[in-house]
């Protein structure tokens, strides 16, 4: 049990032992929450033995279970009226982090009540990369305007770092802020969610049945990870070597699994495009397979990716140096193949793909370790809105990034319709054009800044080095350095210290502060 004091009265950790309650009652611990469902993984301690025992030590146990990444609202209730009035609180889950976040949300007292007769001048749908940046963007620009972001998260997280977690690299929790910590100054924060849309009556409405009324509106909802579209997935996330860089608490287990794996056979998956990242899948291969490779261990182990789509990249001026690295490390390539279903105990995955005669059919293949990419789509009450195209994403001008039918409504970032590569890169070009539209608009002038498509993926092809992969609509290079400075068709090391070292706090310190450095839009004649 490694115990981590949070406050005075209330420690978490990992998952705890019989042994580890007699410890935590000679402490003087007087309550355990455990927020594990049973059967996790296996081998797991019931939580009625904790209970039993916990009885038998005079202390009391609650269960508050649920899954990593999926904590609802019912359940920091729930822990707030365990927590009331307690002292000595000892909670616990896999790893300790669920017992932190909800501990993080039931104290949380930064957000605004939302009332019916609220309305803003600009209303920002979305607290994440995007939303923030374009709040940031707007009052660097126009200091008075009332702007209210609305988002029910709690945590607020540097999802690029993710890849350099599941390497080794990054710790999870420097990826992660209070959400409350980085809401720009001068802003409202509702932390409630959206339930559907009124663009004739410039309403928005909520969850909770109340109505926000705007003058102009940003969608910047994200995007919707929608594991549940492989059956037997949810199931054995976090266990039986399946693991996936593209969420918080599961990023460490990617590491955990690369430095265990000896031998063996490890797949890495990629579904049909859009998705968050188009690099990441590969990322998560190539960090494992650079410490397979340095540890002398890569020829015992069969490495697999599997690729729904038919080419290892979209933009072909990268594939020679991506392909080279898929020769150094032995990777077999298997294309147009979608993963469908994984038996996570039995450790089997299965994939959609065609046989030799074009006939639909399903490749099954073993694994020791399975990196998933989920399939991808935009949030259900995004889909379900009526400011969507025919693929349920928001329908805007891909310059502008106006909304084709409602003048003052924008959306940017994933779950706009623009036809870029959804990174955060793009969030960084997109934020400052919408911000200045709309200021252009709320002043009566012209609509002129527009958005290029620029996107970039830091292909981190081994530790030390990254191809830096900058290109905009149709597939366009757009490299920020010379080439003599940073070939960025070749792996290099000056990419890596951009990506370790430089955006990070580039993202924490400017691009949510509203600095726009090497970004000021570009603007229509």
């Amino acid at each position: 049990m490694l115990r981590k004091q949070i406050t005075d009265n209330y420690s978490v950790s990992d998952q705890i032992s019989l042994a580890n309650i007699e410890t935590l009652s000679q402490l003087g611990i007087t309550l355990i929450i455990c927020n594990r469902p049973d059967n996790e993984e296996e081998g797991q301690l019931s939580f009625a033995e904790v209970e039993a025992l916990a009885k038998e030590k005079n202390m009391n146990a609650v269960h508050i279970p649920f899954t990593g990444g999926q904590m609802q609202p019912s359940d920091v209730e729930a822990f707030k009226a365990v927590i009331k009035g307690g002292d000595n609180i000892h909670a616990y889950c896999r790893t300790g982090n669920r017992s932190s976040i909800i501990w993080q949300a039931a104290t949380e007292t930064s957000s605004t009540t939302p009332s019916d007769d609220m309305t803003f001048d600009v209303v920002i749908v979305g607290a994440g990369t995007a939303g923030i940046s374009t709040a940031a963007s707007l009052l660097k620009r126009k200091p008075d305007l009332s702007i209210c972001l609305i988002d029910p998260a709690t945590n607020h997280f540097y999802q690029p770092g993710w890849t350099l977690v599941g390497g080794g690299v990054f710790k999870a929790e420097s990826t992660r802020r209070n959400m409350s910590d980085v809401i720009p100054k001068g802003t409202k924060w509702l932390k409630e969610s959206v339930k559907t849309f009124h663009p004739n009556d410039n309403k928005v409405t909520l969850e909770n049945g109340h109505h926000i009324g705007y003058q102009y509106l940003v969608v910047a909802a994200g995007i919707k990870l929608n594991w549940d579209a492989i059956e037997g997935l949810s199931e054995t996330l976090g266990r039986n070597g399946v693991t996936s860089n593209y969420r918080y608490d599961l990023a460490p287990y990617t590491w955990e699994l690369s430095q265990n794996l000896k031998d063996g056979k490890a797949i890495f998956t990629q579904p049909p495009m859009p998705i968050k990242c188009a690099g990441a899948p590969q990322k998560a291969m190539y960090l494992s397979c650079d410490h397979w490779f340095k540890q002398d261990t890569l020829n015992n182990i069969d490495v697999s990716f599997y690729n729904a789509g038919g080419v290892l990249f979209g933009v072909a001026e990268y594939v020679p140096a991506l392909q080279s690295y898929i020769e150094k490390y032995q990777i077999t390539t298997n294309f147009n193949h979608n993963l469908v279903k994984v038996d996570g105990p039995n450790k089997r995955a299965y994939f959609a793909a065609k046989d030799e005669n074009g006939q639909p059919t399903i490749v099954e293949a073993d694994f020791d370790m399975l990196h998933v990419c989920p399939p991808q789509s935009a949030p259900d009450f995004i889909r379900n809105s009526p400011l969507v195209d025919d693929a349920g994403w928001v329908n805007v001008d891909k310059e502008t990034l106006q909304h084709t039918a409602f003048d003052n409504i924008w959306s940017l970032g994933d779950v706009a319709n623009t036809p870029n590569a959804k990174t955060m890169a793009a969030v960084r070009k997109q934020a400052p054009v919408v911000a200045q539209n709309i200021v252009d608009a709320l002043q009566g002038h012209s609509i002129r800044a527009i958005y290029d498509g620029y996107g970039s993926c830091p292909l981190t092809v081994e530790k030390g080095k990254i191809v830096l992969a900058e290109f905009g609509y149709g597939g366009t290079l757009m490299p920020t350095f010379p080439n003599w400075l940073n070939n960025g068709t070749k792996a290099t090391r000056l990419a890596w210290i951009l990506k370790e070292d430089l955006l990070p706090p580039f993202y924490w310190h400017g691009m949510l502060k509203g600095y726009e450095w090497f970004v000021s839009p570009k603007m229509r004649k």
